[in-house]
């Protein structure tokens, strides 16, 4: 079954690097990113993993757990984290789930139900494990992101979309386009213009549905 966004996802438990984790338990509180990757010892992979271990600080700003997830063992894992550790000139201090059945890679959709891992497999068997889920602290789906082996992803989008998301959660406003911290939101239609200036203050209105208003966080 597809996930979407505001679904609860899925729990599981499995073995990491680090060890044993239960996913939900593991998240806690906090807010999280899975992202996902469809073999070890890869080269995009190895930038992408790295540049999330350079964004620690950025992460722990934000009150996020990250999490990646490989279909090879977590003795591998840990192999392949001395070379990312290399690359990235930081520790690595994020586990990574250890996924060889593919069950994780199929609860989230990444997988369909019948795929398995053959002899002598290449990272193009499980291509499609290469997205990012970033979910809230009520452990619902906020937002999800897929990209092709070709591509490596942007991490400082990632880190734009969970400021959006984090500014957004619970509250009556939106983000426009190619919007970044301090900049104006977007107030939503569920205020009127009485009740949006009362919260918000003056309003920068372009057209009738489109009203904007200063970022007071």
């Amino acid at each position: 079954m597809a996930l979407r966004i505001n679904d609860i996802v899925p729990d599981f438990t499995a073995e990491t690097d680090q060890g044993t984790i239960h996913f939900h338990d593991w998240i806690g509180d906090s807010w999280a990113i899975l992202f996902s990757h469809p073999k070890d010892f890869t080269p995009v992979c190895t930038t992408e993993f790295g540049a999330v271990a350079q964004l620690a600080p950025e992460w722990e700003k934000r009150g996020t757990k990250v999490i990646g997830i490989s279909v090879d063992s977590a003795e591998q894992h840990k192999k392949w984290k001395r070379d990312i550790e290399a690359f990235a000139s930081v520790p690595a201090n994020f586990p990574i789930i250890a996924d060889e059945g593919l069950e994780v890679s199929k609860a989230f959709d990444m997988l369909p139900a019948d795929a398995y891992l053959p002899d002598g497999r290449t990272p193009a068997h499980s291509a499609t494990v290469r997205s990012v889920f970033i979910i809230s602290p009520d452990k619902k789906l906020q937002l999800s992101m897929t990209y092709p082996m070709s591509v490596g992803r942007n991490f400082a989008e990632v880190l734009r979309a969970l400021d959006g998301l984090q500014k957004t959660y619970g509250a009556p406003v939106a983000t426009p386009a190619n919007w970044q911290v301090g900049q104006d939101v977007i107030v939503a239609l569920s205020l009127d213009d009485a009740a949006a200036t009362e919260k918000y203050g003056t309003l920068d209105k372009k057209l009738p549905y489109l009203r904007f208003a200063k970022d007071k966080s």
